[in-house]
């Protein structure tokens, strides 16, 4: 079995005054090497998957968070578009047959914040298999990365992309508020409709396995209140992902995709904020994409070192301590 596995969890949150929060943890057993990333409008991409690589122009700029300095693992662009990849095991991607396009899965996420502001046109396009996802090893391991893909937009929709047998698999509703790892989407579902009847005000599964934050995901996101009070909305959602994650130095080695909380996000749709709080910092930090230069003319490629597992210290506005820098490449499929 595999030494280590990303064992996430990721909500929608559908609040008052037309309020839209995606809140998000990354669980990983080693540090998994992230930073924060500003991409401009109009880059000029590539699905670094071979010869037959699709290459796109970026319609949207994007804040990132990356993984290993080679895959964009979340993220949201400037129409309020949010992406975020999180493990599965389950995951069996399509065989590239002759000259199909192809397309890296550490660029996956990057693909739809570069190319879409909604999760209908998102889906849309992704329904006509416009490439054919290729895997490679994570860095620094010889097995494969096996992820599913999330999104959601300001207008509270929501849908997840799997790959399971080869076939993508997608599902797409405003209901589908919650996800984490395995089993696959629809055996999460299932799972999560023996905890609604029982009710969370009752008992709530408190394990960290997939599934239990699954359940604790989906009763908390309903179960906070429904303020038109932003701050308190932010908090509230940073309380729900907090309760969802996984303590800090807890693995368990018989269940290697069960790891420690290295961070989380929060993205705020409406407003345009992007929270990012480490698990190592007793800090939260935000960039506000409204005062971001993100025109294909006068807008730069620029990082925020997190440093070593995410240890770096920010405070507040983070805008000003981005620094110039060449863009990573994604992770590479010869």
């Amino acid at each position: 079995m595999p030494t280590s596995a990303e064992a996430c969890t990721r909500f929608v949150y559908q609040g008052a005054a037309d309020q839209v929060i995606t809140a998000r943890s990354m669980d990983w057993k080693t540090d998994v090497g992230s930073n924060i990333w500003v991409f401009p409008r109009g880059m000029e991409r590539s699905g670094e998957a071979g010869p037959n690589s699709i290459e796109w122009t970026s319609k949207y700029g994007s804040v990132i968070t990356s993984g290993y300095d080679v895959s964009t693992t979340d993220g949201m662009n400037e129409a309020g578009l949010v992406a975020n990849v999180l493990w599965l095991v389950e995951s069996e991607y399509p065989k590239v047959e002759g000259d199909a396009p192809t397309l890296s899965l550490g660029a996956w996420a990057q693909y739809v914040l570069d190319n879409f502001a909604t999760v209908a046109e998102t889906v849309e396009a992704l329904e006509k298999n416009p490439y054919t996802i290729v895997t490679a090893d994570v860095p620094g391991e010889t097995r494969l990365a096996t992820l599913h893909l999330s999104i959601s937009d300001a207008s509270g929709d929501s849908a997840i992309v799997e790959y399971i047998d080869g076939k993508q698999v997608i599902h797409h509703s405003r209901d589908y508020q919650v996800m984490t790892n395995s089993p696959t989407f629809d055996q999460q579902l299932a799972l999560n409709a023996y905890w609604k009847q029982i009710g969370g005000t009752v008992m709530l599964p408190g394990t960290n396995r997939a599934a239990d934050r699954f359940a604790r995901a989906s009763f908390y996101v309903n179960a906070i209140p429904k303020t038109d009070n932003a701050v308190e909305t932010i908090a509230s959602a940073f309380s729900v992902i907090r309760n969802a994650s996984v303590p800090f130095g807890i693995s368990t080695p018989e269940q290697p995709n069960i790891s420690s909380t290295r961070w989380r996000t929060v993205a705020d749709h409406e407003r345009k904020l992007y929270f990012f709080e480490s698990a190592l910092t007793p800090n939260i930090f935000w960039v506000d994409m409204n005062k971001l230069d993100l025109s294909k003319e006068t807008g730069s490629v620029m990082k925020l070192d997190l440093g070593p597992n995410q240890t770096n210290i920010y405070s507040g506005v983070v805008n000003e301590d981005f620094q110039k820098a060449e863009p990573f490449r994604f992770l590479g499929v010869e």
